[in-house]
């Protein structure tokens, strides 16, 4: 850090010429579900379930982006920021997630894609970030083979009205969460705890991001790609348990995805469990999931402390505290585990594959000068100049995130933002990480 702790170390020109600054966030954490035509999802009748998110709170209003998109796009703008990452709500474009599109849905989106445009930003859009409409919940969701033909559709629609003017498309944000988070741990919507349903939502995940790539090739759409998550896995202590715990922990939540996309393959350590209860025929879908990628974005946070828990089944493992300094989220700081996994993924992907950091950020309520979240971000923006040093073809990176928001099961206690927003009158406030993050971004990037 420097001297003065409202500023970031970087500037702009520390990081190549070309390279995208954004920030990043998810339709049902800010629009409001309660607003113009959007069918209810499953997070809607998730939360209402007592006892699945804090304070029974839900995103019927959440930041009331839905209504507030102007005045949140100058926000990025005014940031000096150059891309701004956003979703697209499933059941606001279909609120049944099939047959008849919601006018008013599609209309909201073209709006918002436009007044991106129209202030000299990047739009990056996100097709799936964990909004089943429940009348496909219903159905089986993640669990049926019929999602990648439904989410499919929903692709076509809402690509044929705004796929023409987006910079980058990713299928689906974090499919960990989508189908391990939510089916096995039970901690997100639809709340199952269910190894079968884990392992069919693991690899239904991955073929709808299949269909759904084949749909926008057919369209003739570029620049498409997919959002994972990674969490370093590191041992609790120098054991072969834990080392074989924390091998397990790294299979199911950082190869699984990545290498049936890039290799098409699933990895050895997590078939062992999942195999068993995987869909039948689910090899014949391996040549649809790995079809090429324009790019991938990598979401970041944390470290995990993986010890054994043999008294459980597979994959018998659980999380210990470690010692380094914590987030609201009680996340551990390990800007290094960034450098990292940007460094094994461009390997995996023999340097092939551009990639952006499409998350990074903390949850940090503390007082307005926000020091804490300036040198965490500050820390991250060095791994990855640091991995950019080291032959890493990454191109981008996008803060989570531009507003305090609904933080899912956690409701709305955990803050994100580098804005503040005040859940009773909706009012904006730039924290001293976006002037900071401002300043940082005003020194223009290096000439040709």
């Amino acid at each position: 850090m420097t001297s003065d702790t409202s500023r970031f170390a970087f500037a702009r020109s520390n990081f190549p010429k070309g390279f995208r600054f954004g920030a990043a966030t998810a339709a049902y954490q800010i629009e409001g579900s309660s607003f113009g035509g959007a069918g209810p999802c499953h997070w809607d009748t998730f939360a209402q379930t007592p006892g699945n998110t804090a304070g029974a709170e839900d995103g019927s209003v959440a930041c009331d982006h839905y209504h507030r998109w102007e005045e949140d796009l100058d926000l990025v703008r005014d940031a000096g920021l150059d891309a701004y990452r956003f979703s697209m709500s499933w059941a606001r474009v279909l609120p049944e997630g099939r047959g008849q599109p919601n006018r008013e849905g599609l209309d909201y989106y073209d709006r918002l894609v436009d007044g991106i445009l129209e202030r000299g930003l990047e739009p990056w859009a996100t097709l799936y970030h964990w909004d089943m409409p429940a009348a496909l919940s219903d159905l089986g969701g993640w669990r049926n083979r019929d999602v990648a033909d439904w989410f499919a559709e929903y692709t076509q629609i809402i690509m044929g009205r705004v796929g023409d003017r987006l910079k980058g498309t990713a299928t689906l944000n974090e499919p960990w969460c989508v189908a391990w988070l939510s089916h096995f741990l039970g901690h997100h919507a639809p709340g199952l705890r269910d190894i079968r349903a884990a392992a069919r939502a693991m690899h239904h995940v991955l073929l709808a991001h299949g269909r759904s790539m084949e749909v926008m090739r057919a369209m003739g759409l570029e620049n498409l790609g997919i959002v994972l998550n990674f969490e370093h896995a590191r041992p609790a202590d120098e054991s072969d348990g834990a080392a074989l715990a924390a091998a397990r922990y790294d299979g199911i939540y950082n190869r699984w995805f990545i290498e049936a996309l890039l290799h098409r393959r699933y990895p050895e350590i997590v078939l062992e469990g999942l195999a068993p209860h995987l869909p039948a025929g689910w090899e014949d879908d391996m040549d649809l999931i790995g079809r090429p990628l324009d790019w991938l974005g990598v979401n970041y946070y944390t470290c995990n402390r993986v010890a054994p828990d043999p008294d459980q089944p597979w994959p018998a493992l659980t999380s210990v505290p470690g010692p380094l300094p914590k987030t609201d989220m009680d996340w551990e700081i390990a800007p290094d585990g960034l450098a990292f996994f940007l460094k094994r993924l461009s390997a995996l992907s023999d340097g092939n594959l551009p990639i952006y950091v499409t998350e990074n950020g903390m949850a940090d309520s503390a007082p307005e000068d926000d020091q804490t979240r300036i040198a965490y971000l500050d820390s991250h923006f060095a791994a990855a100049r640091a991995a950019i040093d080291d032959g890493v073809d990454l191109r981008g990176y996008f803060v989570w995130s531009l507003l305090d928001n609904y933080e899912w099961a956690f409701g709305y206690d955990k803050r994100f933002g580098i804005v503040h927003v005040d859940f009773d009158t909706q009012k904006r406030t730039p924290k001293a990480s976006w002037h900071a993050l401002r300043a940082a971004l005003r020194e223009p990037a290096p000439a040709e």
